[in-house]
């Protein structure tokens, strides 16, 4: 049986979700913007799937755009916001966004816009002080994540939102990795746009969805129809959008994180008890279940092999970095060596991981660590 431990770079569907969607997708196959019957029947489908998403952040359904994913609402938002300002202008975020934040700014400062990138400390949190300090007369953005994906981190963004609103700064939110696992309330953050994706919360992969709080200026990023309150041309994809409503009604359930953060902190007191010298990157609150372990002496590429061999799947960081040998971004951005940054592992759990998984994952290691460890070493000499 295989263990599953790379939540943050997707999650498995849950049955619920996959039921949904199959039932949609079987008898609601009309074009949301149509006005016949059929039609007619896509569209409450669709509203009602917004408002369950919207209920989720505690926004309005007017306020929630649906998308295919955190990439492209964390480009919308960019973009948008940008175009909105007509000139160049100045951006700050931080040095450990996700790369679908990064890109579309190294993007824009390609193209005579200047961004301000403020590194975190050696607990992988960004000072407010310090970001705040960042921020010029002509600053007309400032992204900050909710969750790092590959420590798990939270990071100050109401504190943030709210110095940035006395100044009448936009603040954009990357909240995928904390969406489905945290409370989150778009409105009690105070951020202008908020990315969240279904995939990282046992939905479908192909949606998500872009929360642009009312009054806050945003230029289309897709045109060719009127879809989305004009945001975003498109068809939507109601069986997607079905999909995403049925997982955000999942988060909003029963269901208690606490059990998964419980989960994680046993599985790192584990490993620390059994194998030596294993440091945790990012030792502030975190979302309940990310784990990045540094493991001195090893190569992390080859105990992640090692581990898939052995029937668990764990990474090295950013899915969307997958295929590089480059150490991750966010690591040397808190101070690690890129020797030390390559030895690190994450372990991402879901609702579906069971203390049984985590001894065997924990056993593993005891094992394989020393092993690896040898196996460096006598290359080195």
């Amino acid at each position: 049986m295989r263990i599953y431990l790379d939540n943050n770079a997707t999650t498995q569907i849950h049955p619920a979700v996959l039921a949904r969607m199959a039932e949609v997708s079987l008898n609601v196959y009309g074009n949301a913007s149509s006005i016949h019957a059929e039609g007619q029947r896509a569209r409450r489908v669709l509203e009602e799937a917004r408002e369950q998403v919207a209920g989720m952040i505690g926004a309005a359904p007017r306020e929630v755009v649906f998308t295919s994913g955190g990439t492209e609402s964390n480009n919308a938002a960019i973009h948008g916001t940008v175009l909105s300002t007509r000139t160049p202008c100045h951006i700050v975020t931080t040095s450990i966004e996700h790369p679908s934040v990064l890109a579309p700014l190294r993007e824009l400062a390609s193209r005579g816009h200047e961004v301000g990138f403020v590194p975190p400390g050696a607990d992988g949190r960004v000072s407010v002080d310090r970001l705040c300090a960042a921020i010029r007369d002509d600053t007309k953005l400032v992204c900050v994540m909710f969750a790092n994906n590959e420590t798990g981190v939270l990071q100050p963004v109401r504190e943030i939102a709210q110095v940035c609103r006395s100044r009448g700064i936009p603040v954009h939110c990357d909240a995928v990795q904390a969406g489905g696992r945290m409370s989150l309330n778009a409105d009690d953050l105070g951020v202008d746009t908020l990315a969240l994706s279904a995939h990282k919360m046992h939905g479908p992969k192909g949606i998500g969805a872009l929360f642009v709080r009312t009054g806050a200026r945003l230029e289309r990023h897709m045109s060719g129809g009127a879809q989305e309150r004009r945001r975003r041309a498109g068809t939507e994809n109601v069986p997607l959008a079905a999909g995403f409503s049925a997982a955000a009604e999942l988060a909003g359930g029963a269901f208690d994180m606490s059990s998964v953060a419980a989960l994680r902190d046993r599985f790192e007191a584990r490993v620390r008890s059994g194998v030596t010298d294993v440091h945790v990157n990012g030792t502030v609150a975190r979302i309940p279940n990310t784990s990045n372990l540094h493991f001195s002496g090893v190569d992390g590429e080859s105990l992640v092999i090692a581990l898939d061999l052995a029937g668990v799947a764990v990474s090295t960081g950013s899915a969307c970095s997958s295929g590089r040998t480059e150490p991750s971004h966010v690591l040397l951005a808190m101070g690690l060596s890129e020797q030390d940054a390559k030895s690190s592992l994450r372990f991402s759990l879901s609702r579906f991981n069971t203390g049984e998984e985590i001894e065997r994952v924990a056993d593993l290691l005891e094992g394989m660590v020393p092993m690896h460890r040898r196996n460096a070493a006598a290359k080195v000499s």
